[in-house]
């Protein structure tokens, strides 16, 4: 598929994809995103990560667009601080789709995200968290997790792979959830119908574009919707084998500074 010559979006995930492992964006990506910016382009960042826990990186590096977190369920305004939408995850649903899920495959460690710019990270018995930068608090009990209105769930099973669980949860929760596959030790379940596709194109409207018009950039298979309502997808050099597949394009791996080897050459 031939690259057309510019965007009017840039939709960057962020952990694998635009981040460096120290959580860092290059100064080459810097200046890359710069240029994508001089010739007109939005940038959008997408993510897994809840408003909580990325709210303080984003005013780090800057950034003061939209911004796509929590799988596709919450739309954040950096610059204004405000949360512009959020869709929850109905805790009856979830906590009928884990049943489902341990009927399965056995029993599964569990945590949640909380809905809003507030909201915790709880972790119940035995969940490790898998990125351990972002801060989290430990409930006693699994019914803790469900005192206040949550985004998404996080499951992780003691003897099965990530692939191997996500299969299964999609296999039996039906229309409950969505499951995703967003990193290593990292299966989610969110709102039926929210991902990050969901997420981008709410994002395109409230830019007055088109999600068409939009390269983008991932790493996890939860970045496959993404790249389905974007107009190009690419696909980072460490990305996991179902999104490479999905993708127009594979690209260096995060740590090269993949993304901004595409953008400079599809913006000068």
């Amino acid at each position: 598929m031939p690259l057309p010559p510019a965007y009017a979006i840039v939709a960057t995930d962020l952990d694998g994809t635009l981040l460096r492992r120290d959580d860092t964006v290059s100064p080459r990506s810097r200046a890359a995103l710069a240029l994508a910016a001089a010739a007109g382009a939005r940038h959008l960042v997408v993510t897994g990560r809840p408003v909580p826990g990325v709210r303080e990186l984003l005013a780090g590096l800057g950034y003061r667009g939209l911004a796509v977190c929590g799988q596709g369920t919450q739309l954040y305004d950096a610059g204004a601080r405000r949360m512009v939408h959020a869709a929850t995850l109905d805790r009856e649903a979830a906590d009928a789709a884990i049943g489902k899920i341990e009927a399965q495959v056995g029993p599964v460690f569990v945590a949640v995200d909380q809905d809003g710019t507030e909201g915790r990270t709880l972790i119940g018995p035995g969940y490790l968290m898998p990125h351990p930068t972002l801060p989290a608090h430990r409930t006693r009990h699994r019914d803790e997790l469900w005192a206040a209105p949550i985004v998404k769930v996080l499951i992780r099973h003691p003897g099965l792979d990530d692939d191997t669980l996500a299969a299964a949860a999609r296999a039996v929760v039906g229309d409950l959830a969505t499951v995703t596959l967003s990193g290593p030790g990292t299966v989610e379940l969110q709102p039926y119908g929210v991902d990050k596709g969901a997420g981008v194109a709410l994002a395109a409207e409230h830019l007055g574009l088109d999600p068409a018009t939009a390269i983008a950039f991932g790493d996890m298979p939860n970045d496959t919707p993404m790249f389905s309502s974007c107009g190009y997808g690419v696909a980072m050099a460490n990305a996991h084998p179902l999104l490479r597949a999905a993708a127009d394009e594979v690209t260096l791996s995060h740590e090269d500074d993949g993304v901004a080897v595409v953008l400079e050459r599809v913006f000068r």
